[in-house]
């Protein structure tokens, strides 16, 4: 029985996924049964290499999933609108859908979780994070048993890129991005990428599916890599560590202090979730993933660590994933219709809305604990050292290294790494040490693992 896909894109993904469903030979024989009936684009004049016959294509997207012809949408536009209202649209019609939208779960995936129930469709996303690599099954399948204790990941490989050439060749930040652009690994505008966003969308994701409820999209504290200095990844290489952007959900057992100062839901699971740069020593398991690739580390009990690697964004790994979830959807299909049906809705993903059984939460800022590194700009003078000692022990920070970097004429760099320490107290000090005569300011500062 021929199954009809309706494709919202034709860019990137969008060809990279018809030139699956074009040429099934050597792949799985349920591909051989999938066909393209309507494609939405933006522009019928523009040349395209995909093999897509031209009767096929529409500027009026809606037209795509009203189609009859049409049995599962696949959306891959990106952005909100009207990704969003397609995919809505799409449930309505008790039609299942394929995303590689990121952004829009990321932000309306509570909405659309909620309308998919009530039509009782599917809604499969493994494409929104991660590529190619197969994570979001596993988080709502294979590791569904485990009680699972932190997700980090590198899962923006433009910034992986970026970092490792930086690492590996002293370079400085915008002579590599602008070689990152130049060979198509960032977007001429790479803000959501550099600044940090799109590895927040990703992790907002994976935290909905690892600890089953939702948090907020825009409460998430996001920094990028786009004021990162090069001597401090040149002075964590010294150290033993590489630096990368990390994105991390991280459940918090108890507040420290005691008591809620964030909602008043003492019983809702509480959750560090961020993005930062982060310097991670060479032993980590992370520590090694270089150039464009992602990999999410997944820490949980009794499993113990699972590392999943690979290509994390491009044409052919994100169009493996989607057409993974084609397929998933059109096996179930195949099972459950009767002989000659013409289709109708299938039964609603059981673990796709995760957030519709248990509270989440994000721990005050300020009572999160972290390990840090610190660049000062000081005097070059006896005694500055021993002052921002006292100033961190004041506060009650514990310093694992303190050493000094580049001293010329009278000025010099003083690099800090902390112990595990309570925010606010390593804030305390900060604001301690940049009120010394001798300092002349705070020019880094860095989580650490």
């Amino acid at each position: 029985m021929t199954i009809g896909i309706g494709l919202l894109g034709l860019g990137t993904v969008g060809a990279g996924v018809a030139e699956i469903l074009a040429n099934p030979e050597g792949r799985h024989p349920l591909v051989a049964e999938l066909a393209l009936r309507r494609v939405a684009v933006r522009d019928l004049a523009r040349p395209r290499a995909v093999p897509v016959a031209a009767e096929l294509l529409t500027t009026q997207a809606e037209a795509v999933v009203d189609d009859p012809a049409v049995d599962i949408v696949v959306e891959v536009l990106g952005g909100l609108e009207p990704a969003r209202s397609l995919i809505l649209r799409a449930i309505a019609a008790g039609k299942p859908v394929v995303t590689a939208n990121k952004a829009v779960i990321a932000r309306h995936g509570e909405e659309i979780a909620a309308a998919a129930a009530a039509a009782g469709v599917y809604v499969l996303l493994e494409a929104a994070v991660g590529g190619g690599i197969p994570i979001i099954e596993p988080l709502k399948q294979s590791l569904g048993a485990n009680r699972i204790d932190r997700v980090s990941g590198i899962i923006n490989g433009t910034t992986n890129y970026i970092l490792s050439r930086m690492a590996a060749e002293g370079a400085d930040y915008g002579a590599v991005l602008a070689d990152a652009q130049r060979l198509g690994y960032a977007e001429a505008d790479p803000a959501a990428d550099v600044q940090g966003a799109d590895a927040a969308d990703k992790i907002a994701i994976l935290t909905g599916l690892a600890y089953g409820g939702s948090v907020p999209r825009q409460a998430i504290p996001t920094e990028g890599i786009d004021r990162l200095d090069a001597r401090d990844v040149a002075y964590a290489d010294k150290l033993g560590y590489v630096v990368k952007l990390l994105a991390v959900a991280q459940r918090i057992d108890s507040q420290p202090g005691g008591g809620d100062k964030a909602s008043g839901d003492p019983d809702a699971v509480l959750l560090d979730v961020r993005v930062h740069p982060t310097l991670l020593p060479r032993s980590h398991p992370l520590a090694g993933v270089n150039g464009v690739f992602n990999a999410i580390l997944v820490e949980g009990d009794p499993v113990g660590q699972v590392m999943f690697y690979g290509p994390g964004a491009g044409a052919g790994p994100t169009a493996s994933a989607v057409v993974a979830d084609i397929l998933n959807i059109a096996g179930i299909r195949q099972a459950t219709l009767p002989a000659g049906s013409a289709g109708g809705p299938v039964g609603l993903d059981p673990l796709l809305a995760a957030g519709s059984w248990r509270r989440c939460r994000l721990i005050d800022g300020a009572l999160t604990t972290h390990r840090n590194y610190v660049r000062l700009r000081t005097s070059d003078e006896a005694g500055v050292i021993g002052r921002i000692g006292t100033c961190f022990g004041e506060a009650g920070v514990s310093i694992q290294s303190i050493v000094q970097f580049e001293a010329h004429s009278d000025a010099a760099e003083i690099v800090v790494i902390t112990h595990e320490v309570l925010e606010e107290r390593f804030r305390q000090a900060l604001d301690a040490i940049a009120a010394l005569a001798e300092v002349q300011g705070v020019a880094a500062c860095l989580r650490t693992l």
